[in-house]
């Protein structure tokens, strides 16, 4: 969940480095710092709290250097204080080490070198690799040699840069965590994520665990494990450089949300033809679902979500479908089997609990799929077939338009194995459904338009606590609402299927408890009964769904939504969720962008 960046090149790389940091911001982190080769020794700059504190530290000392690695640190062990933040270094100052991940063995390995005299200044597990390497420098001249030794006894999840005095280099390996390299002109860039560095360069390559880069000015050297040379493709990255900025929005929340006629148009081009009811994925090799007779979803959150959708459109197709927590898969999936498809559903392919659940699965030897938005990730690399969502970056923590761009990949996606497997069928309404999703873009369009959710986040502003309702599809939606609004607005929020609120949940309502009632065509008048038997307990119900869906005549709020396909109105439902959402959490002040205690991507289980 840290953020990582390296920089080497032939002019300073203090800018280009808080550059990196900043746009690393998003991945969540409570401390920051950033190490510089100026020439006489390493230059380590580090603190608590937000990056500009490092920044103004920074600008005061004036550092300068070719050659550079930084950090924002999100703590798991110890809390964040300047002493825990990065770089780290050893005892002697030679090395400095910047690090993602969980080092498991760290204790062991501290005691040994406590033993052996090293003093340690922090609680974290990240300081054991300078002093691991610095120990074996006593033992072998070289850098490389000693950086090896050291990396080949942690055991754990890491994405490690490293930095010796006197040297112009960056030593870099990667084990479950994340690393990219960037190949710019005259310069090299290592990152947790591309962002960091796309203003610069949209040539990346993505390493693979066990690979051990070696950057100089001049010069990328790539090996193994074992010191055998290896190759890995240069890719350009289709991103604008200009996506990862604000543009003129307030934040990139909001930013995100506003796209999402884009990225669902993104999604869909070139798969969806409804003159013909056909779908077609010219990326994805329909022999993986050969033997497929039940499919498992395995996600995490907001991600988890789109994979409720997508597992209710299955089963609705006749194909056995669940969608599994996955840090609860290996518990909780009972027998996976050969016929048993595992998808896989990751923003960033880069979650950790996630990629277990999907190398669990593939050690059974069920065929699986990545649905993910970030090309080259360890998810796309590591599943059988890999479906992209073309969402573009996504900045903000909370995620938004990834998670329409997911349910609509994985709509098509359900689809298109309904119609592979035996006793199985498409929708009988498949032409009308992706005429749908066609008009989705110019739908969520309208949705922002009408600017209804700016209005109602000042008359909902005072509640204690908040609901979301939904049958369905809209069940999945309505989670998703409700974990929306936690995220940004510190406020308590629950998501529930509509027909469980009077199985305990309803104890909570009072008139301090509003209820966001979606109606997205699926037994709406269920939900109506519902919805008034909390409105009878004196709670407010603010209806999400067409002008004229039967909760209107109920509801004392109502966020309209165009009408269309049922499959489509749960996503436009979301859509003023999300606005929602958005515009309570501004109006309370909160850290939008940065939600205190989350990150973006998860690399640690």
């Amino acid at each position: 969940m840290c953020g990582i960046i390296a920089r080497v090149g032939h002019d300073d790389a203090v800018g280009h480095l808080v550059t990196g940091l900043e746009r690393l911001e998003y991945r969540g982190y409570d401390s920051a710092g950033l190490a510089i080769q100026n020439g006489s020794g390493l230059s380590v700059h580090k603190q608590a709290g937000e990056i500009s504190a490092v920044k103004s530290e920074i600008q005061s000392a004036a550092p300068t250097g070719e050659v550079g690695i930084g950090h924002t640190r999100w703590s798991t062990h110890g809390p964040p204080t300047d002493e825990n933040a990065h770089p780290h270094t050893s005892q002697s100052g030679d090395v400095a080490v910047v690090h993602n991940g969980v080092i498991e063995n760290h204790r062991a390995i501290r005691e040994r070198l406590v033993d052996a005299g090293h003093q340690f200044t922090s609680e974290t597990d990240t300081e054991v690799v300078p002093h691991l390497i610095d120990h074996y420098r006593d033992e072998v001249a070289d850098p490389e040699a000693a950086f090896r030794r050291a990396v080949d006894e942690l055991e754990g999840s890491y994405a490690i840069a490293a930095m010796f005095e006197g040297e112009d280099a960056v030593y870099a390996t990667r084990k479950g965590s994340p690393l990219v390299l960037g190949v710019g002109d005259e310069q090299y860039f290592l990152a947790s994520d591309i962002p960091a560095f796309l203003e610069h360069t949209d040539r990346v390559v993505y390493l693979e665990d066990g690979d051990v880069v070696v950057l100089t000015p001049t010069s990328v050297a790539m090996t193994d494990t074992d010191g055998e040379p290896v190759s890995r493709d240069v890719e350009t990255v289709e991103w604008d450089p200009e996506e990862a900025g604000k543009g003129a929005y307030d934040h990139y929340m909001l930013k995100e949300i506003h796209e999402q006629p884009t990225s669902l148009a993104n999604a869909i081009r070139g798969r969806v033809d409804a003159r013909d009811g056909a779908i077609t994925f010219e990326e994805f090799d329909l022999d993986v679902l050969d033997p497929v007779t039940q499919v498992h979803f395995v996600a995490c959150g907001t991600s988890y979500h789109a994979a409720l959708y997508a597992s209710r459109l299955l089963n609705e197709a006749g194909v056995p479908s669940r969608a599994i927590r996955a840090s609860e898969y290996v518990e909780s999936a009972g027998p996976i089997a050969g016929g048993t498809l595992t998808v896989a559903v990751t923003q960033s392919g880069e979650t950790a609990d996630t990629l277990s659940a999907l190398r669990e699965a593939s050690a059974h030897g069920a065929p699986t799929v990545a649905v993910t938005n970030v090309v080259g990730s360890t998810a796309a690399r590591e599943a059988d077939e890999t479906l992209y969502i073309r969402a573009g970056p996504e900045i903000g923590v909370a995620a938004t338009k990834t998670f329409t761009s997911q349910a609509v990949t994985l709509t098509l996606l359900s689809q298109v194995v309904a119609g592979e497997i035996d006793g199985a069928s498409p929708r009988e309404d498949l032409a009308d459904l992706l005429a749908a999703l066609e008009r989705l873009p110019e739908d969520v369009e309208q949705v922002m338009d009408l600017d209804q959710a700016e209005r109602l986040a000042d008359r909902i502003l005072d509640y204690e606590s908040y609901f979301f309702i939904g049958r369905g599809l809209a069940r999945s939606v309505a989670l998703e609402g409700a974990l929306k609004f936690k995220e940004i607005t510190y406020e308590h929020a629950e998501g529930f299927a509509s027909g469980q609120l009077k199985h305990g949940p309803l104890a909570l309502v009072t008139p301090e408890t509003p209820i966001f009632a979606l109606f997205t065509g699926e037994e709406t008048e269920k939900t109506v009964t519902n919805a008034q038997e909390a409105q009878t307990r004196g709670a407010e119900i603010i209806a999400v769904g067409p002008p004229d869906c039967a909760g209107a005549q109920i509801s004392d709020a109502h966020l309209t939504v165009p009408d269309t396909h049922p499959v489509c109105q749960g996503l436009l439902a979301n859509v003023q969720l999300q606005l929602v959402a958005y515009h309570t959490a501004d109006r309370f002040g909160r850290s939008i962008d940065k939600p205190r205690n989350l990150a973006k991507s998860v690399t640690v289980e």
